[in-house]
């Protein structure tokens, strides 16, 4: 039987009321996992180890980093209690969820000797359940927007991508506040997530109490928002939040001026910077195993010493290595000025013909994780301001 338009108004207004925003007290986040869990899913959130904020399984409210906060700028990072028990009161740390779409080590296949010949072994990568991910960063949706677009969204699909990424549930988190090394707001990636998630959370700790403000994108979330025990939130509530999400924003004080950004490191392949940057580089490759979106592997193969078991593994590569970039003859980059060149280039420009957008989403992981304190953000504006597309 057809629905008359004042049915179908109803149905609309009753949806719109399930997905408004609500307020989630900060004593019932457990209930949140705990409903995640129900649904089968293995949750990862952040957990204070080894001096750091980091990704791993969470089982309980408890494992989270409520009081703590981070510290960062070039070649710096330290952790430090806050003044308050916010959960998500920090910016970004060293691990992006690139740790479980895209693991650093993967068996691709295992062989044994039986019977004079080898036989390939049936190996399963597909996780035992679903992942939950609680704690994505706007900038780390971007990233795996990115991800999702070179690993899924291309002519090749990567199996072992899709088999973790396929059904996981994204819980984002509204940053409230920057670290010195953050520049998303430049990049449009942040700090307010805008789509991508299943539910966002937005943690608001003031004289108002300690609560968080949801709300769901997508069917899923809807579902499992409803199961929560929440208000109604009010429009005072509303005007903090976004008040918050702007206050980040605002803190950011390192940008990229992306305006041409593609034709204006294409015209400078010879600038001077590049030796200036060269002089300082290490060539540690550890800008490209914090960056969220670098995706570049691998292969080896392995026996043990009967030489009746061998295997096949990925591991995540860099472009920083002289191996990488190796044919016949020896390395095609054999200076850290064509390494460096190579991956900045590739992540503002080339990645723009490849995949139709940038490859930096503005976390600044590579500025806080670089050594020597490298600063992406400084070499796209010293090239700018003195290459031969810049404005002097």
């Amino acid at each position: 039987m057809p629905v008359s338009s004042t049915g179908a108004a109803c149905i609309e207004v009753e949806r719109v009321k399930e997905n408004a925003p609500k307020v989630l007290d900060a004593s019932r986040l457990a209930s949140l996992i705990e409903a995640l869990r129900r649904r089968g899913y293995e949750v990862i959130g952040p957990t204070v180890r080894d001096g750091a904020i980091v990704f791993d399984h969470i089982e309980s409210a408890e494992e989270l980093p409520a009081g703590w906060t981070d510290e960062q700028a070039p070649g710096h990072y330290r952790l430090k209690r806050r003044q308050d028990q916010a959960v998500f009161g920090y910016a970004v740390g060293p691990q992006s969820w690139k740790k479980y779409l895209h693991p650093a080590d993967v068996r691709l296949w295992s062989a044994e000797r039986q019977k004079g010949t080898f036989r390939i072994l049936n190996n399963e990568t597909r996780p035992k359940r679903p992942l939950a991910f609680l704690g994505v960063r706007a900038c780390d949706l971007a990233a795996i927007a990115v991800q999702d677009r070179v690993l899924t969204g291309d002519r090749y699909r990567d199996p072992v991508y899709s088999s973790w990424r396929d059904g996981a549930f994204l819980v984002a988190v509204q940053c409230t506040q920057a670290a010195e090394t953050c520049f998303c707001a430049s990049m449009g990636t942040g700090p307010r997530a805008q789509q991508g998630f299943d539910l966002a959370l937005t943690e608001l700790v003031d004289n108002s109490g300690h609560r968080f403000l949801l709300q769901a994108g997508s069917d899923r979330g809807v579902e499992l928002l409803a199961e929560l025990e929440t208000l109604p939130a009010t429009e005072e509530t509303l005007r903090q939040e976004e008040a918050a999400v702007e206050t980040a924003a605002r803190q950011q004080v390192r940008s990229i001026d992306t305006t041409g950004i593609k034709d204006l490191l294409y015209e400078n392949f010879e600038h001077p910077r590049w030796d200036h940057v060269a002089a300082r580089c290490l060539t540690c490759a550890n800008c490209t195993m914090v960056c969220p979106t670098c995706f570049c592997t691998t292969v080896e193969d392995i026996s043990d010493v009967t030489g009746d078991h061998a295997e096949r593994w990925r591991r995540w590569d860099s472009c920083f290595t002289m191996s990488f970039s190796y044919i016949h003859g020896g390395s095609v980059r054999a200076t850290a000025k064509a390494r460096y060149r190579q991956w900045m280039t590739h992540k503002l420009a080339s990645w723009i013909d490849q995949f139709g957008s940038s490859g930096c989403v503005g976390c600044g992981r590579c500025i806080t994780w670089c050594p020597v304190g490298i600063d992406i953000t400084e070499e796209a504006r010293a090239i700018r301001e003195t290459g031969s597309h810049g404005n002097t």
